[in-house]
């Protein structure tokens, strides 16, 4: 039985999207390589010194023994975990932070004050583990850090790097976490030079031409594409009425 077409049409936007900016297989491997020996020292520190937690009777038991016992000294925690945010959730809410803090909009000590704060908690590069997530949950960062970058001029863009799942997998062992999806590296990060020097090298900051678009205040009419598809045939069986 042949199949029938059918014109599927669906509403789209007028303007310009924002996509990801394209990184070469072999720049990827060494912007990967790069960070995870800038984050080994974390995960060797938490591997070591940080045990998951197995519940409040395990949590009581472990104070008890601590009391009997002399407990084991723990260094400081290395540098860099001051510098980087670690979930989608929180580099979420760190850009729109920045994207609604813009600098240079008041001159008096208490917003210099601040606008020194945010310079130096600033991203740098976004890492993000796209592979295996669905668009919807990362969807949103190219326009982010796009607007969060203008809101700044005065900073060099932040550069947004899309990573596959095998490099997700290999920043969760350098974490010593089971699974990352998202890394903000914040501007003047120890040891991190290398790295952000790389990544501006060969990443291109993100254009917001919707953005530019919309300050026209041009009329531009919805787009509508046909999507041209077929019907099986159990689609079109289904509007039969059923035999009495």
């Amino acid at each position: 039985m042949d199949k029938k077409k059918k014109v599927v049409y669906q509403l789209d936007t007028p303007y310009s999207t924002v996509s990801w900016p394209s990184i070469a297989p072999e720049d990827q491997e060494t912007i990967l390589e790069i960070l995870c020996t800038l984050l080994e020292p974390l995960g060797q520190h938490r591997a070591r010194y940080v045990q998951p937690s197995k519940g409040q009777r395990e949590t009581k038991r472990k104070r008890k023994t601590a009391k009997e016992g002399s407990q084991e000294l723990v260094p400081p925690v290395p540098d860099i975990s001051s510098h980087i945010d670690v979930g989608l959730t929180t580099v979420t809410r760190r850009l729109q932070e920045m994207a609604s803090t813009p600098q240079g909009t008041n001159s008096s000590p208490e917003n210099r004050l601040s606008g020194q704060e945010t310079s130096r908690s600033s991203y740098s590069i976004i890492f993000v583990a796209r592979s295996g997530q669905p668009n919807i949950l990362n969807g949103h960062l190219p326009q982010m850090v796009a607007v969060a970058s203008k809101s700044n001029p005065g900073q060099t863009p932040i550069r947004l790097v899309g990573l596959s799942k095998s490099c997700g997998d290999r920043l969760s062992k350098s974490l010593c976490i089971p699974r990352v999806s998202c890394i903000g590296l914040h501007e003047g990060a120890p040891n991190s030079k290398a790295l952000i020097e790389f990544t501006r090298q060969h990443v291109a900051p993100i254009e917001l031409q919707w953005l530019q678009e919309a300050k026209q205040a041009e009329y531009r009419g919805t787009n509508i594409n046909a999507i041209e598809t077929f019907i099986g045939s159990k689609k079109q069986n289904s509007h039969r009425q059923p035999i009495p």
